[in-house]
């Protein structure tokens, strides 16, 4: 039996090992997102369909845009300041872990302009990462401990509701969030997902509240209300998606990063554009991505 066709297409065959953390720029009409294992950092410009790619020296987990331009990215060695062409300018904060067992993972920052970072344990031995937060006086703080892989971070609309999920443990959590202390309290599970290949992975929130997420290994993102409830589930011709972001100049254009890495031959027989960049259009629009404010 044939698949149903998927309302993705795929706007750019990028064939990234591991693209990931897709940030849409308002004012530049362009889309970032990076390729974790490349490494590289990439400025993707729907109109022209043309992909600029900025090497990096060491695997980056996830970066925001700094508002006086340039980026903010968590690298392997810490988190540091990137100018507008990639380039290191200054070392913001060690990395909390072991660099040689460990990297950063999933990110952003929150509506407030704090970056938000959290880490993996790469051979999934043991809940030995974090969440961290990085504060206004640059100082690290870990907001959520005893992760193996840290994924799914977003925020409510109103700013007073936080979501994280560690990989493995196929569960999203909600908290609450103090947008004054960038505090967080009253951890529940919004959704704990019950078939194998559905790992939720990176994720946004759209402006009715929904939570988007990709789920790795099972070739589609979910929307999931805030009463935890799967609204809807949309199918990719990919795998392995990563994480959604919204884009566009209404930001009802949703794209989607996959990942080729450890896919079989068949697999990427099946799904050839593993890897590459997807979007489909929403009736819902998303939200603008924050801005780093430090």
């Amino acid at each position: 039996m044939s698949e149903p066709p998927s309302p993705f297409r795929c706007v750019l065959d990028a064939r990234a090992s591991l693209g990931e953390g897709p940030v849409w720029s308002l004012v530049e009409r362009v889309l970032y997102w990076i390729d974790i294992n490349a490494p590289s950092l990439n400025r993707f410009d729907p109109v022209s369909a043309r992909n600029t790619v900025m090497n990096l020296p060491e695997s980056i987990g996830c970066f925001a845009l700094c508002r006086s331009g340039g980026f903010i990215a968590a690298l392997r060695s810490g988190i540091w300041r990137l100018d507008r062409n990639g380039a290191k300018q200054a070392k913001i904060a060690d990395a909390p872990y072991d660099p040689a067992t460990h990297r950063y993972n999933d990110g952003r920052c929150d509506p407030q302009g704090r970056f938000w970072a959290g880490s993996m344990n790469e051979a999934r031995k043991g809940a030995t990462a974090s969440l961290t937060r990085l504060g206004y006086d640059a100082k690290l703080t870990h907001m959520v401990q005893g992760v193996t892989i840290s994924n799914g971070l977003a925020w409510s609309p109103d700013g007073r509701t936080m979501y994280h999920a560690d990989t493995p443990t196929q569960t999203v959590h909600a908290y609450d969030f103090d947008p004054g202390s960038g505090s967080i309290s009253s951890r529940r599970v919004l959704v704990e997902f019950k078939a194998p290949d559905d790992r939720p992975d990176g994720a946004t929130v759209d402006s009715e509240g929904c939570y988007w997420v990709a789920l790795y290994n099972a070739g589609a993102v979910v929307r999931i209300a805030p009463d935890g409830r799967v609204v809807s589930r949309h199918a990719l011709p990919a795998k392995c998606p990563t994480m959604c972001a919204f884009g566009g100049d209404d930001l009802t254009t949703l794209y989607v990063t996959t990942a080729r890495q450890k896919l079989s031959e068949h697999e990427l027989q099946r799904h050839p554009c593993s890897g590459g960049l997807f979007a489909m259009q929403v009736d819902v629009p998303g939200l603008p991505e924050p801005f780093f404010a430090g």
